[in-house]
């Protein structure tokens, strides 16, 4: 299966082809992968993400699945890279992983039926859509600050072309250790049907990106932290915690919250308060 990546090299951004353990530019350059200052591997004019998708997560939360999906938005400026850092604003302390499969639009797509969807995919590549769940009292409608604050969304290594999304194992790591495991069999809507859905009113370009949802055991993480997402067939995306630089401004805007709701969303589905907000003061 062929794999392109979108590298840094000598200033510019440039798209090279893995070949074994090095990547190889258009004009001949070669890099080690490992030396390599990686970038999101397509450059999307929009990020969109599926809110659940996989069984086990439902399970988790002891809910059940609407009919028909639901989705929010991701902005591009929560675009991040292979190797890159994920920032946690000072100030706040609920930040999740969430591993995920990425399907890449090849084709511009507007009102498609599902058994035409693959049609329109250039392929995939391995996600982890953080939330920054210190947000949730005041964005979980729209889960803007939540998912689309800055860095929030790594994207490679690479993009995969003719990858069979079927049957696929899904696995995230934390500091080595294994704290999500689960497979695309268990996705409730696959890969096409989600394109084709939101195709149906909103289309899609070349480079832009759906998230297709995680599986069980989203949970925070600390500076210092390094996360790993990897999917069979598509690789393993790397990104390291740290703290922002600057606090979250006080003189504006909701600040971060530890209600239950956001207890309960970062630790788990298991909480006796799930979804009981704190009253207004």
């Amino acid at each position: 299966m062929p794999e392109y990546r979108r590298i840094l090299l000598d200033g510019a951004a440039v798209q090279v082809t893995v070949d074994g353990d090095e990547l190889v530019a258009g004009d001949g350059r070669r890099v080690k992968a490992g030396d390599a200052r990686h970038l999101p591997p397509v450059v999307p004019s929009k990020v969109i993400a599926v809110h659940l998708n996989h069984r086990s997560r439902v399970d988790e939360f002891r809910i059940g699945l609407p009919g028909t999906p639901t989705y929010f938005h991701k902005p591009t400026s929560a675009l991040n890279a292979h190797q890159g850092a994920i920032v946690r604003p000072e100030g706040c302390r609920w930040l999740n992983y969430e591993g995920e499969v990425a399907i890449v639009i090849g084709r511009t797509a507007r009102n498609i039926a599902p058994a035409e969807a693959g049609e329109y995919i250039a392929g995939y590549t391995v996600a982890n859509d953080y939330g920054l769940h210190d947000f949730r009292d005041t964005d979980a409608g729209s889960m803007l600050r939540v998912k689309g604050s800055d860095t929030l969304c790594p994207l490679g290594p690479g993009l995969v072309t003719d990858w069979d999304f079927h049957g696929k194992r899904l696995r995230t790591y934390v500091n080595g250790e294994v704290v999500q495991d689960g497979s695309t069999d268990e996705m409730t809507w696959d890969m096409h049907y989600l394109v084709a859905d939101i195709a149906r009113t909103i289309t899609l370009h070349p480079g832009d990106v759906l998230l297709s949802g995680t599986p069980a055991n989203s949970r925070p993480v600390q500076p210092g932290d390094v996360v790993e997402v990897e999917v069979e067939g598509l690789g393993r995306l790397t990104n390291h915690i740290v703290t922002g630089p600057t606090a979250v401004r006080t003189d504006v805007g909701a600040q971060p919250t530890e209600s239950e709701e956001v207890l309960s969303t970062a630790l788990g589905g298991d909480w006796e308060f799930r979804g009981i907000r704190p009253p207004r003061r």
